[in-house]
């Protein structure tokens, strides 16, 4: 069982409890479906090092392995994206990086377990540039980086077969445009697009919305979109 407190001075300065593995395990039954679904994107807002995101992780791949065990190939792509889905934010860095290496080797441990090989250097670079840019050290309550930039996730969509588009999304947008879409109930119209277009103006650069399917509602477009449509062992070479 993973210990709830590191430290009193860390309870004191963060309020820093971490969620015990049965609550966390009941917590997720509540959206089962979703657990299991291997594209399924996933937040944890408070991750610490990674208790709601590891579990999360661990039902993703057993969806790969009942889905895709049969074929290496498919096992591993499909891993990729179940690591893909999976962000976290938290306040302190030596959390992000256990959370990042934690991930890690969860999804190490599976691979050798279903491919019967270990994992090479080249995919093992490519899910550590997925967590590095999924795993965040920053405040999910001022949606900042601990550096003050605005909290940026990457998205990472399979496209093609075996090829991954990435697309760039701040946060703040994200969670406002959600705040936008509470209690619609009749359809957005396309001045309602301009109000919003001007609302989310920052720079000299505005957002472009779009309606999402996944979520049933507009969100802001990416502030970064123009990364290549690759192999997925190809996205560690696009920073």
């Amino acid at each position: 069982m993973t210990k709830q407190v590191k430290s009193k001075e860390r309870v004191s300065e963060h309020g820093e409890v971490y969620t015990n593995e049965r609550e966390v395990n009941a917590m997720l039954d509540l959206v089962k479906s979703e657990t299991e679904r291997i594209e399924s994107r996933f937040l944890e807002p408070a991750c610490g090092n990674g208790n709601f995101l590891a579990e999360i992780l661990r039902r993703k791949l057993e969806v790969v392995n009942k889905m895709y065990g049969k074929s290496p190939f498919e096992w591993e792509k499909y891993s990729v994206l179940a690591v893909s889905s999976s962000y976290g934010v938290d306040i302190l860095q030596d959390n992000v990086n256990e959370c990042r290496e934690r991930l890690f080797n969860i999804w190490k441990k599976a691979y050798k377990k279903a491919t019967k090989h270990e994992s090479d250097d080249d995919l093992n670079k490519t899910i550590k540039h997925i967590l590095r840019h999924n795993i965040l050290c920053g405040d999910a309550l001022t949606m900042k980086q601990n550096d003050g930039t605005p909290i940026i996730f990457a998205q990472w969509d399979m496209v093609l077969g075996c090829k991954f588009q990435r697309r760039d999304y701040r946060l703040d947008e994200l969670v406002e445009g959600q705040e936008k879409n509470k209690g619609d109930d009749e359809q957005m119209s396309l001045f309602d697009l301009d109000d919003m277009n001007d609302d989310w103006s920052y720079g000299d650069k505005k957002s472009n919305w779009v309606y999402d399917e996944e979520t049933k509602g507009y969100i802001p477009g990416p502030i970064k979109d123009d990364y290549p449509i690759v192999d997925y062992r190809r996205l560690k070479d696009y920073e």
